[in-house]
């Protein structure tokens, strides 16, 4: 499955930043104890978190599955920046001392085993002492959301429709409707379901234990509270 095609991913780099803007300044005190060192984003988008990485003088591996998100990054991020097309859970991954994700890209995977072979991926890939900080879907994301209803949102240059469902304790469906100008005088419809899979975040340390992963499940990064249901993971490899 396709997630953030052309044009979705055209509205989400010009609407929807402001979470990565706010979980940046707690990501970056939990990076503070990793100066020099290789710092691996996965699920970069169009480099909304990656630009406050680069500010602060860290050295930034950019990976992404969508190639047309990756295409805006280039565009915002310039030629130097190192961005690549990757996918969880089995292309390899360069060995990092610090793994960072927001946005719970880790709950775009098919399923919970495929969130815990992802989990069990980005262990192997930290050097030790490496800092690991991600979010992602607890199982209570989808009952805070259930009969939730659709949300449309309308700019000059984009609009957009989502509807939502919970057709499972451990799913959480967005049916997304995009409209963007084409250049021509009318608009282009889009069409994106995305399938979230939630787990019990409460089982992530004890797995992450099994990899050499100290690590813990909060609400925030830092000050910045996180929506409802979504959880981060942060920790530390012995």
């Amino acid at each position: 499955m396709s997630y953030y095609q052309r044009d979705l991913a055209f509205i989400h780099d010009r609407g929807y930043g402001l979470h990565a803007d706010r979980c940046a300044p707690g990501i970056l005190d939990l990076l503070s104890g990793v100066p020099g060192g290789l710092i691996l984003e996965f699920g970069c988008g169009s480099g909304a978190l990656t630009r406050h990485l680069l500010a602060a003088g860290l050295r930034v591996v950019a990976t992404d599955a969508s190639a047309d998100m990756l295409a805006l990054a280039r565009q915002a991020l310039g030629p130097p920046a190192d961005l690549r097309l990757l996918a969880l859970p089995d292309d390899p991954l360069p060995a990092a001392d610090a793994i960072v994700s927001v946005g719970h890209v880790i709950s775009y995977l098919p399923d919970a085993a495929a969130v815990e072979a992802a989990l069990a991926a980005l262990a192997g890939a930290l050097r030790p002492g490496g800092v690991l900080a991600l979010d992602i879907l607890d199982l209570d994301f989808g009952r805070a959301r259930a009969g939730e209803p659709p949300f449309a949102r309308v700019e000059d240059e984009w609009a957009i429709i989502a509807e939502f469902s919970t057709p499972a304790p451990d799913r959480f469906v967005r049916d997304i409707t995009t409209f963007v100008p084409d250049g021509a005088g009318a608009w282009r419809r889009g069409y994106e379901r995305h399938e979230n899979v939630l787990v019990d975040t409460s089982r992530i340390p004890a797995l992450l234990a099994g990899h050499g992963v100290r690590a813990s499940v909060g609400t925030s990064f830092g000050a910045a509270e996180l929506p409802a249901g979504l959880r981060s993971v942060t920790g530390r490899k012995d």
